[in-house]
């Protein structure tokens, strides 16, 4: 089985408009910007378009950082982001956690804060944000709620693969949710893109929910080849992957491992891969060939009362106006 989202010629438009905004950023220098993208797009059209999207992605990303001696473009958005999400985190945590189960409200919240995504084809301004977190609210959320809960109960090591800065301060609702002493956070190893580096991951924060890591890589997915090899040894010992947005999982879709996608459909090709309109709130349940997992189970840490409340359970498709019976 091939992994990875095979691409098509609407994610080359998408990467062609990723590189003119990120030559944008890098430099206020015309000439520089110019010079990247006259690379840029020679490039682009030597490539192997068959390559997953954040293949493609990072090879570009590459020139523009060189091309405009800047190795960071995207910093600071990101800390803008980090510092958008902050004040936001509480009051839409409390909103979800008065409409929803507890646990569906955390997966709710991770998978809202995806929308923070500069690599998406629409960037979102304040009101925009507000108005996706309140459609939040009442839109269905495909997938089962209740098969994540299980598979974490069950699990004795899972790695949690985190998306955005911003988006990474949403994350820490569902990471309160998991086990203590079996999640690590996995980040990016360099900056790429608006993605997360572990300066995000301890600004947000996650340090105080589990370990924190990075994959040694500047792909904005997670391209195994391209990780570092404690990333792979990590992976391949994990009986459970949490992976966050687009990126992971147009390069992780297909691998024979228990993953979780947790993401907010924001492109028609990703849409029809996972046969979803676009908007749509998604968990998807990817197993692994050989079954399910194949470790025993190892009994989580108990934690405290108000940080480990009963979670009601149902499955399918799960709409706020039809929330299941409480256990």
């Amino acid at each position: 089985m091939s992994v990875g989202l095979e691409p098509r010629l609407d994610c080359v438009a998408c990467l062609t408009r990723q590189a003119h905004e990120a030559a944008v950023a890098a430099t206020d220098d015309v000439r520089l910007r110019e010079v990247a993208l006259r690379r840029t797009f020679r490039l682009i059209a030597r490539m192997d378009w068959h390559c997953p999207p954040p293949a493609l992605a990072q090879q570009i990303h590459r020139l523009i950082r060189g091309a405009t001696h800047n190795p960071d473009p995207y910093a600071e958005l990101k800390d803008q982001l980090n510092r958008r999400a902050a004040p936001l985190e509480p009051i839409w945590r409390k909103r979800f956690a008065e409409a929803f189960p507890p646990f569906e409200a955390a997966v709710r919240m991770a998978i809202v804060g995806n929308l923070l995504d500069v690599a998406a084809k629409t960037q979102l301004g304040e009101v925009d944000v507000l108005a996706a977190f309140e459609r939040a609210l009442i839109t269905p959320l495909v997938g089962s709620v209740d098969e994540l809960e299980a598979a974490v109960a069950e699990a004795r090591d899972i790695l949690y693969l985190a998306d955005n800065a911003g988006e990474i301060v949403f994350d820490r609702s569902l990471l309160s949710h998991l086990p203590l002493g079996n999640v690590t956070v996995v980040v990016r190893g360099s900056p790429i893109l608006n993605d997360a580096t572990f300066a995000d991951a301890c600004w947000a924060g996650l340090a105080d929910f589990c370990d924190i890591m990075t994959n040694g890589s500047d792909a904005p997915g997670t391209l195994l080849d391209d990780c570092s090899q404690a990333f792979r040894d990590r992976f391949a010992a994990a009986d459970l992957i949490i992976a966050k947005g687009q990126g992971n999982y147009e390069s992780l879709a297909g691998i024979d491992k228990h993953v979780f996608f947790l993401l907010k459909i924001k492109c028609d090709v990703l849409g029809q891969d996972l046969g979803w309109p676009v908007g749509s709130l998604v968990l998807h349940h990817q197993r692994p060939v050989g079954g399910d997992r194949p470790h025993p189970r190892r009994e989580p840490p108990t934690l405290p009362t108000e940080e480990r409340k009963p979670h009601s359970r149902s499955s399918g498709l799960r709409h706020p106006h039809r929330p299941p019976t409480r256990a």
